[in-house]
């Protein structure tokens, strides 16, 4: 039901459940535990780019599979069907790494390679579920309700994580090592808890020639390819599509690395766990805040503020030597992360034909994975071939440039207008 509390809450709700994959694994614990225990002896910058292969491998894996899957949730009403099975395989996933042995590196990544198609693949059929949630008045609230739940879910659970990691013996627990394992099976657990109420109380909207799974996929081969051609016609959809390729995938990269590169710059571990807790919490309000500026200043111009928010913290990472200047950069962030992620969406939604929501977010995400193929790659592989992971920072900073020239050539009322002609043919 359109703006019913109760359902775009129990939607919001799954943001808050699956966050605690970003904060705790790969934002978190998984870069350090990977670097310090899973890869054994294997040097920094050499682990560093296995990391950054895994999400690359990861974000291929999604964006191949979701403007197809897309389609046959479009077609055969079966958009949370597809939001349990990603799920599923997430939490499942995620509670698997709780087995992983010290130096077995390659299972490891192949359980976060597995988790993080899972969370990601997931979030196409969360994303789709929001026009069925929130009409036009209420969709940048809902969506920036969304990631603010998530940050504020993601950063309680993290902080509890922190603790059992700092404090061992308070939870009973032998060392750290162990308190870090079953902080991964304390995400799957949260996960699955909190993922219940948007099974049950969200409403999905119903296609009244609804297909079954197997005619579903062929008709849904069929809409994709005339998706194709609607996003060519839908121009300002492809533009903006292009614009997020590549800013999304700074702020991607710069979520998934931090805490890899700060290790690799010397930091100590529990600064940087304080430094992700603080973004966590800052994220929450500022979220919600970054909607009520976007109500003043303009959709489009405050998403601008977030990229050049980005490209600045970019660029002063770069020349980062001490502890308070990670500190200070992760403030920063917080100030921008969830209300650049937020109002993308709700910008997105606003120019798409409801009907194929399912659809065009698989595209969405589709670009916004593959652009976390180049970033994590990128800042990889220029640490690996110099040694020096500043100039892997530094490259990050040409994707917020790329991304902000384009979304200036985004006309949201235009995108509106095609969109509701798209639905009148």
């Amino acid at each position: 039901m359109l703006d019913n509390k109760k359902s775009y809450t129990s939607w919001a709700m799954y943001d808050w459940a699956n966050s605690a994959f970003t904060t705790t694994v790969m934002s978190g614990f998984f870069p350090l535990f990977f670097a310090n225990y899973y890869s054994g002896s294997t040097s920094a910058s050499i682990s560093t780019y296995y990391l950054g292969l895994a999400n690359s491998i990861a974000s291929i894996i999604v964006a191949a599979i979701a403007p197809f899957l897309g389609a046959i949730a479009d077609r055969g009403t079966s958009k949370k069907k597809f939001l349990f099975a990603f799920a599923f395989l997430g939490i499942i996933m995620t509670g698997g790494l709780w087995m992983v042995a010290q130096g077995q590196w390659q299972m490891a990544i192949i359980f976060y390679i597995l988790a993080s198609v899972g969370f990601s693949g997931g979030n196409i059929f969360y994303d789709s579920l929001l026009p069925g949630v929130a009409t036009k008045k209420k969709v940048d609230y809902v969506s920036s309700l969304g990631f603010g739940l998530g940050y504020l879910g993601g950063g309680i659970l993290f902080a509890i994580n922190v603790l059992m990691y700092l404090k061992p013996a308070l939870f009973s627990i032998p060392d750290g090592a162990t308190a870090i394992k079953l902080s991964f099976l304390s995400v799957a657990i949260w996960w699955a808890i909190f993922s219940i109420p948007i099974f049950l109380w969200v409403e999905e909207p119903k296609i009244h020639d609804r297909a079954g799974i197997l005619k579903s996929i062929s008709l849904g081969w069929g809409q994709l390819t005339d998706t194709i051609r609607d996003i060519k016609h839908l121009k300002i959809v492809g533009i903006f599509l292009l614009a997020y390729w590549f800013y999304i995938d700074g702020v991607d990269t710069i979520v998934r690395m931090a805490v890899k590169v700060g290790d690799e710059l010397g930091f100590d571990d529990s600064a940087l766990i304080i430094a992700l807790l603080m973004v966590q919490f800052i994220a929450f309000p500022c979220t919600l805040l970054f909607a009520k500026y976007a109500k003043k200043v303009g959709l489009k111009p405050a998403i601008m503020t977030g990229i050049v928010g980005y490209g600045v913290i970019t660029f002063l990472g770069y020349f980062m030597t001490e502890t308070w200047h990670f500190f200070a950069l992760a403030g920063m962030i917080g100030l921008f992360q969830g209300g650049i992620q937020a109002l993308s969406r709700s910008l997105y939604t606003r120019i798409i034909p409801k009907e194929k929501s399912a659809e065009f977010f698989g595209f969405y995400n589709m670009l916004g994975k593959f652009a976390a193929v180049i970033g994590p790659f990128m800042m990889g592989y220029i640490t690996a071939v110099t040694g020096n992971v500043r100039y892997g920072i530094l490259s990050i900073l040409i994707l917020f440039i790329i991304g902000g020239f384009l979304l200036l050539k985004v006309n949201i009322e235009e995108g509106e207008k095609m969109a509701k002609d798209y639905l009148a043919k």
